[in-house]
C-alpha cells in the first residue's frame, strides 16, 4: 500500500470509531428519557 492510502485509512478508521465514542460518551452523559416517550401508538401507524 502507498503511504497515500495508509493516511486516508488512519484518517477514515479515526473518523469512525472517534465518531463512535463521542456518541457513547454523550449518551452516557445524556441518557434518554424513558418518560418523554409517547405511550400509545400513532393513529397513522
Amino acid at each position: 500500500m502507498t503511504p497515500i492510502a495508509i493516511t486516508m485509512l488512519v484518517i477514515s478508521l479515526a473518523t469512525i470509531w472517534g465518531g463512535l465514542a463521542l456518541s457513547l460518551v454523550h449518551l452516557s452523559r445524556h441518557p434518554e428519557d424513558e418518560g418523554q416517550l409517547p405511550e400509545d401508538i400513532a393513529p397513522e401507524l
